[in-house]
């Protein structure tokens, strides 16, 4: 009887929630952790990182002195040191209202403002406010793979619907009606556009509004890459539609700034209608953030002078550097033959391309071009399959100029090793 007991006892200790392994199989993190695993360490050459978005290692995408000041001051000045209200401090939200305000037809005010640890964990947030059992949210493929991991983790169903690569990455409107139900409870819209570095135009994000309202499911609008743009199409928010179908508005100042680690975000609730407020959305928010992490004080005190004081001169430098990266980038790949890109990016700091693997002799599939590609020529680029897009690639070109021109030398060489005799 004894050791009847203990085996029960056993299989309870052992016991987990398995809806957060599956989270973690499909996590941008875990491939990489996979390719890097595979590097060869006796290797000279340095690791070339393409598949992360983070340029804040090279020291072309410095961030600019006015946020090292405002933190520096927050720091000495030894008035953020304490706790924080739930939500964020009042300058901080008040900052952001007004920053984003900037691109809006009406004014935010701080009361719908929420600041969070990074963008990922305005994603978190919202996802679990929604989620209720038997819902389900509609989530682009190609797309971020945080907002299929949180919704998993919520047991919220996950309906994808594609991207359209032959109309610059447009969201496919039919698939999105015929998707979604009663209980869809959001459709999310990530512009500009990671993986596929696409920027919406305004009749377009008005037509994903009109549809929205139609089919009354409110809408996640990720604009982490918010005027990160370098082509003919301007950013437009899609809080600008907030009158037409309410909006939840997810940013940071991660990759305008280039400071990913200092883990400062938002989810701002764009809805002058008051329908969220009428749900008692807001109040379910800062619930959920009751039971969570706040934004580090020191960073919430530095957020207004940086948002306030950033000259546009350093945003327009950041800019210029991306267009001039990814000039390079699509040049280079035109040279390699089994990789096509479809569309030059517009915004962002990706490209997806496309894997022809019947001109490779030893390749089945993106994984594999991935860890091959990491043991023999110590570059890392994520594959398309962790995006929802097999046999696609997505490489950043948001480093130093002669690392990028590096890699793609090292990609060309790998594919030309690989390639099947003409």
């Amino acid at each position: 009887m004894s050791s009847l007991n203990n085996g029960a006892a056993g299989k309870k200790f052992v016991r987990r929630n398995e809806k957060l392994k599956a989270s973690t199989n499909i996590s941008i993190g875990g491939a990489l952790d996979i390719l890097r695993s595979h590097l060869n360490v006796k290797d000279e050459r340095p690791t070339i990182p393409l598949g992360h978005g983070d340029p804040s290692p090279f020291g072309c995408f410095r961030t600019t002195h006015v946020a090292d000041d405002a933190l520096s001051n927050a720091v000495k000045s030894a008035k953020f040191n304490s706790y924080v209200p739930v939500g964020g401090i009042l300058p901080a939200r008040r900052s952001v209202a007004e920053y984003l305000s900037r691109d809006l037809p009406y004014k935010l005010s701080p009361e719908e403002v929420f600041l969070t640890s990074g963008c990922r964990q305005a994603i978190e947030v919202i996802i679990s406010v929604l989620s209720y059992p038997g819902a389900n949210i509609l989530i682009p493929k190609p797309g971020y793979p945080h907002y299929d991991g949180c919704a998993s983790a919520n047991n919220l169903e996950i309906r994808h619907f594609d991207l359209l690569p032959e109309k610059a990455w447009e969201i496919d409107i039919e698939a999105v009606e015929a998707l979604s139900d009663q209980n869809t409870v959001a459709i999310v819209v990530i512009n500009p556009g990671n993986p596929c570095g696409n920027v919406y135009t305004y009749d377009h994000l008005k037509k994903v509004a009109e549809t929205a309202k139609r089919l009354g499911i409110r809408v996640i609008a990720d604009e982490v890459y918010g005027h990160l743009t370098f082509g003919s199409n301007p950013f437009i928010p899609m809080g600008v539609f907030g009158s037409t179908v309410p909006v939840f508005t997810l940013g940071s100042i991660s990759k305008r700034w280039s400071v990913p680690g200092w883990r400062l975000g938002w989810l701002v609730i764009t809805d002058p209608n008051g329908f969220l407020k009428q749900a008692e959305i807001p109040s379910s928010i800062k619930q959920y953030l009751n039971m969570s992490n706040n934004p580090a004080s020191v960073i919430q005190g530095a957020v207004p002078r940086i948002l306030e004081n950033t000259p546009e001169d350093f945003f327009k430098n950041i800019i210029s550097l991306l267009r001039e990266a990814l000039d390079i980038c699509a040049e280079e790949i035109k040279e390699i033959t089994c990789i096509t890109l479809l569309h030059k990016s517009q915004g962002s700091i990706f490209v997806m391309i496309k894997l022809n693997t019947s001109l490779l002799k030893d390749i089945t599939d993106d994984l594999d071009f991935c860890i091959k590609l990491a043991k023999e020529e110590s570059v890392i680029i994520l594959p398309g399959v962790v995006l929802g897009l097999k046999n696609w690639l997505r490489i950043t070109f948001s480093i130093d100029i002669p690392s990028l021109k590096d890699a793609l030398r090292r990609i060309k060489s790998f594919c030309d090793r690989h390639a099947k005799p003409q």
